[in-house]
């Protein structure tokens, strides 16, 4: 599969928050850094972070554009509540080695209504 089209696959299985599907996208080494967060190692510790976001707020991606440079995949975003966003996934061999996020986590938390952590 080309980039784009794991791309593709990654937002489908998103939409469904099927966190069983989402990993099989993963390279068992990958690393996931939303860089609002720290990152995440590895395909188990990816997997436990998509579970408690999906547990905390109903999430759903509407894809803007998606572009393909090389083995890289690149997505601009916005959700049904007005928040928007871009990722970059590095697919290796048909596998997410590196994805890289960037939105404000500040709107998202007030738009699910979720707890502001105190610094």
């Amino acid at each position: 599969m080309k980039p784009k089209d794991v791309l593709r696959k990654w937002v489908e299985f998103f939409n469904r928050a099927d966190v069983d599907g989402l990993v099989t996208l993963y390279h068992e080494g990958a690393i996931n850094h939303q860089v609002a967060n720290m990152p995440i190692h590895g395909r188990v510790a990816i997997k436990e972070m998509f579970e408690r976001e999906f547990a905390a707020a109903e999430m759903t991606c509407i894809v803007e554009n998606i572009f393909e440079d090389g083995d890289w995949a690149i997505m601009e975003w916005k959700d049904p509540l007005g928040l928007r966003g871009c990722g970059f996934f590095q697919i290796v061999e048909g596998k997410i080695i590196l994805q890289r996020g960037y939105w404000d986590k500040l709107s998202f938390l007030r738009q699910h209504n979720l707890p502001i952590p105190k610094k």
